[in-house]
């Protein structure tokens, strides 16, 4: 059935306000959205932040009258409405839109992403099927496809893997299919270690070889390799925690880093690494290397 859409143009300071009055007032649901393609890339723990100018969209029943709504909402606030529209929009399938717009993507030479719905464009290529459900990790962001690039190219045969911050669990079950015999996954997200280990059965891979756990949980065992695609200041953070799960000689792949963080963050790893030139992509980079 169609929608009625009210869209109003607010500010942070405004947000909660205007939540509280649209569903006051009968709306099915709320959703922020950034008006001006102005990117949060850090927000601090326990916050949930907004641009500084927003687009705060409430769907209502098709037959709301929008006047009515609009009428309601000044006198619930008390005050001259910001900036604001309603429109009819059709239904659709909004999972199968989706999905529909996410496709095959190759990284390197031997890997593909496939989405779990979708049949493999080379079916004798390294496919990993994906569904990352709630979970970070698509390999269409940058840093993503930045460490399966790195990932493609490594010769994983005998190596353990480590994948700190593991999201839907996509570099690790990468590294199993590319020929690593084992790889841990840990994250602070609940969700992201279910969205991993149910990739990681769409895959076949037998749960003894990819272990998961929350960060107080995880085995301080160093592996051969270690993939940490997380972001710039938890990075360097946690930097002397990284670098004791790389045993020496091993390699270390870094991402979720800005083009304008790289030097902080080859810092924090340069006493302890050989490091490699660093790889960019979109704004984003990767950082690489092997343990001294």
């Amino acid at each position: 059935m169609p929608w009625l859409q009210v869209r109003l143009a607010i500010t942070p300071e405004q947000a909660q306000t205007y939540e509280d009055a649209l569903l006051e007032v009968g709306a099915v649901s709320v959703t922020f959205m950034d008006a001006e393609d102005q990117p949060i890339f850090e927000p601090d723990l326990g916050t949930t932040p907004l641009w500084s100018h927003t687009h705060l969209l409430a769907l209502f029943e098709a037959d709301t009258d929008a006047n009515a709504v609009f009428a309601h909402l000044q006198l619930l606030t008390g005050a001259d409405l910001p900036e604001h529209h309603a429109e009819v929009i059709a239904d659709q399938d909004w999972e199968r839109s989706w999905m529909d717009g996410f496709e095959p993507m190759r990284f390197g030479q031997r890997l593909w992403i496939v989405p779990s719905w979708h049949a493999a464009p080379e079916p004798d290529a390294v496919n990993l099927l994906l569904d990352p459900g709630l979970a970070f990790g698509t390999g269409t962001h940058p840093t993503t496809a930045l460490c399966l690039e790195w990932l493609d190219g490594q010769a994983l045969q005998d190596c353990s893997v480590i994948d700190f911050g593991c999201g839907s669990g996509i570099l690790a079950i990468a590294a199993l299919l590319l020929g690593a015999p084992h790889a841990v996954g840990t994250d602070i997200d609940i969700q992201a270690i279910e969205a991993s280990r149910d990739n990681a059965q769409r895959n076949g891979i037998d749960p003894a070889r990819f272990p998961l756990y929350l960060p107080e949980a995880m085995p301080q065992q160093p592996a051969d390799v270690v993939v940490a695609n997380i972001l710039a200041g938890p990075l360097v953070a946690l930097a002397p925690q990284i670098t004791r799960l790389v045993k020496p000689g091993g390699r270390l792949a870094l991402s979720g880093i800005l083009a304008e963080q790289a030097d902080e963050v080859r810092a924090a790893y340069a006493d302890a690494f050989a490091l490699d030139p660093t790889a960019e992509k979109d704004g984003w980079v990767r950082i690489s290397g092997s343990r001294h």
